[in-house]
Order: structure tokens, then sequence, then C-alpha cells
């Protein structure tokens, strides 16, 4: 198919005017798409000092608050516009998992209910303030990425996480080719779990076969923004809610992640 698709939320966007909003996607679920979502939100705000929201929209599996030690609470409303939880002084954080009784709740919508609620998280939010707006998209090329990508264009970037297997690298192309034809300007790509650093010898171990995001980036002319490894204290952390990339500065996995985040952050402000 070559037609655009189309959509038509007639959103008002005053509260994102001016604001760099950034996409954060991929192509399968279980890469750690959340993980860098949240990490570049953090990145922003306790790192360059700027005022960040994070827009969880993965609706069937926000997880951004878990990440953040902040899934026990709710948003409030104020003069009509519901206010995103300050999970710090700098980051603003919305998401669905806010909204639900319970944590156990499931999310059963169709495609119609999941646009109304990436129109609500632009429209009723009061995001007034914020230089920087990361937005969680569930995997894949659906209904809550299209709605971002034409609702909020222009979009200044979007990143796409990859795990290096070929089967995941599959559908990071789709990603790519969805980003270009909306007019969405790809950052790059983040190659995660590239490989798993033993704690004894320090030997790196290549638990999946690499390559693949590599030869995809230069077949498609998209940067390869950097590789990140699998460390098993950036999981636990996360578990948790702890800001591992603040708490754990001179690790591998934070120096490799703060390379990364400066690619992002100097594409979008370019």
């Amino acid at each position: 198919m070559t037609d655009k698709p189309t959509l038509n939320l007639n959103v008002k966007k005053e509260y994102l005017k001016g604001v760099k909003k950034i996409a954060v996607m991929s192509g399968k679920g279980g890469v750690g798409k959340s993980t860098i979502a949240a990490n570049l939100a953090i990145w922003l705000a306790e790192v360059k000092h700027e005022k960040v929201g994070l827009m969880d929209i993965d609706i069937t599996g926000p997880n951004i608050p878990k990440l953040l030690g902040i899934e026990d609470e709710k948003l409030m409303v104020e003069d009509k516009k519901i206010v995103p939880f300050p999970a710090t002084e700098n980051l603003l954080v919305t998401s669905m998992a806010f909204l639900l009784p319970t944590k156990d709740s499931p999310v059963i919508w169709r495609g119609p209910l999941k646009i109304k609620a990436v129109q609500q998280f632009i429209q009723d939010v009061n995001w007034e303030g914020i230089k920087y707006l990361i937005i969680d998209l569930p995997p894949g090329t659906g209904d809550e990425a299209l709605s971002i990508a034409q609702e909020l264009k222009p979009l200044d970037g979007s990143v796409i996480v990859s795990t290096p297997q070929e089967v995941a690298v599959l559908d990071v192309r789709k990603n790519i080719s969805f980003a270009k034809q909306l007019e969405v300007p790809v950052a790059g790509i983040v190659e995660n779990m590239s490989y798993l650093k033993c704690p004894h010898c320090g030997e790196k171990i290549e638990i999946f076969k690499r390559g693949a995001v590599k030869k995809a980036s230069e077949e498609l002319d998209v940067p390869l923004l950097g590789e990140l490894p699998l460390d098993p204290e950036v999981t636990a952390a996360s578990d948790v809610g702890k800001f591992y990339i603040i708490e754990n500065k001179e690790t591998e996995f934070s120096k490799a992640f703060n390379g990364i985040a400066s690619k992002i952050k100097d594409f979008v402000d370019k």
C-alpha cells in the first residue's frame, strides 16, 4: 500500500507549541523500549535539568510508572485539565496506569477507544512549561503510533529500539518505513541487549547473533545511535523504580546511554 493513512481528531495543541517531541518506538515487545524512553526522560530532566514530559501511550501495557517507582500514584484534575504526575521536579508523567482501578486491571479496548485516549493525553493534559515531550509508544505501527505521528505533527524525532537478532530487526525496518511515510524524522536506532559482560572475567558474551541492526541502519541510511549491554543491575533497578543512570554514572551501561541520549538531544535541537 502506498496511500498515507489519514486521521482527523481536530486536536488543539496550544500546550505543546514549541515543545521538542520525541517518539520512542519498537517493532516488537520485550526489547526494552519503555526502559529507553524512561531513561531518556530521566537523563534530560536530571542530567540536563530540562523540564520534561513523559507520555506513556502504551495503552494496554503501561509500564512507565513502574519503571519510575510511581505506580501507586493517581492523576489529578485542575481547571478542567489533567495534571501530569511529577516524578521529579523536572519530570512530569502521564500514563493509563494511573487511571486503572488496580495494577492487574486489563485495558480491553478496540482501536477507536485507544485513539480517544491518545487524543485526551494530547489535548486534556496540562503540559505547559515543558521543553521536551518523550512519547513511549506501544510496539508496532498501529492506532496509537498513527495518532501520535499525525496529531502531533511535526514530531522532532523518533528513536527505534531493537535487540540484535534478525527477527527483531525485521520489524525495525517496518518502523522506519512507517516513520518515513508519515514524515517523522528518525534520529536513529538503539541496539539494546547487545551483549552480556561476564561478571568474573569481563568478557563480552553475545547472547544474540549480532550484525543485523548495523546492516539495517546502513541499508536504510539511519544512524546506529549506540549499543547497550544487557546488565542485570539495570533490570533490578527498573523493577523497583530506581534511576540507574543517575545513581550509577560510571558503569558501562550509563556511559553508553549518555552517548546515545546526547545524540538524540543534538538531533532534535538542531
